[in-house]
């Protein structure tokens, strides 16, 4: 028999915005804790519909003095499209890797990649941009693999440093089509998680007219302070900031509906 104790979800109903392919991890802890997730993508992500740009990058990979992942997405896509363009060449010995992210950094590492710079606590660009290894950058050449368009912020403050900076789009992001946002307000919800600015601004548009309003009184968890502020100025109140990891997501539900009831 489960105790409340054990299952301090229960009941609950907690949406899960991210893209589908990173939502089971969160999911699923969810379920642990007697939640039901529900997985809503808010992005989409999609292979590039003209791959040459980053093949370019791939023929000169040798060129760089380091390569920059913004995220797990960026990390997967990126390697690909570099795998097929390069076949067996390995990756260049003095080119050095970094990543924002601790879920970017454990994707490299499971990909073979041992030494990555990369923040111990917070997950972002200004975490990184704070690392002792971007502090002297004169000179340096220095590769970002993203998602098409994006924040500005790394790379210009790596060029503002010294650094000549590239940008390699590597997927797309879309919003999907809201086609879930009727069974979703069918059902109801207890909570809210969303990972970015984007897709908190993608579900809004999906959910339709009056989203704010409709949220208004649903516990909103974000990873970042940036997210929060964000959500703060389309409205919504009642927003926790978790933290980034899927356990600190939790966590933070957990607290908050323990201390709800």
């Amino acid at each position: 028999m489960v105790t409340p104790r054990a299952a301090p979800l229960a009941g609950l109903r907690v949406v899960v915005t991210r893209p589908q392919a990173q939502a089971e991890g969160l999911a699923e802890l969810i379920r642990e804790a007697g939640g039901e997730p529900l997985c809503v993508p808010a992005i989409e992500i999609r292979e590039l519909a003209d791959p040459r740009a980053v093949y370019a990058i791939a023929d000169r990979l040798e060129s760089f003095d380091m390569a920059v992942f913004v995220s797990r997405n960026a990390v997967r896509a990126a390697l690909g499209l570099l795998r097929a363009r390069r076949g067996g060449k390995p990756w260049p010995a003095k080119l050095s890797v970094a990543t924002v992210g601790q879920g970017s950094r454990q994707e490299l590492a499971a990909q073979g990649f041992t030494a990555v710079v990369a923040p111990p606590a917070r997950s972002d660009s200004e975490a990184l941009l704070a690392l002792p290894e971007f502090a002297a950058l004169t000179g340096k050449r220095i590769v970002i693999f993203r998602g098409e368009g994006g924040r500005q912020l790394l790379g210009e403050t790596l060029a503002a440093r010294g650094a000549a900076v590239e940008f390699a789009a590597c997927y797309q992001r879309r919003r999907p089509a809201s086609g879930a946002m009727q069974e979703l307000k069918a059902r109801g919800v207890d909570a809210l998680t969303v990972s970015s600015t984007e897709g908190l601004e993608n579900f809004l548009k999906m959910l339709g007219d009056g989203a704010s309003q409709r949220l208004a009184r649903i516990p909103l968890f974000v990873p970042h302070p940036r997210v929060a502020e964000a959500a703060a100025r389309r409205g919504l109140a009642r927003v926790i900031v978790a933290g980034p990891r899927d356990a600190e997501m939790v966590a933070a539900l957990v607290a908050y509906f323990g201390s709800a009831s």
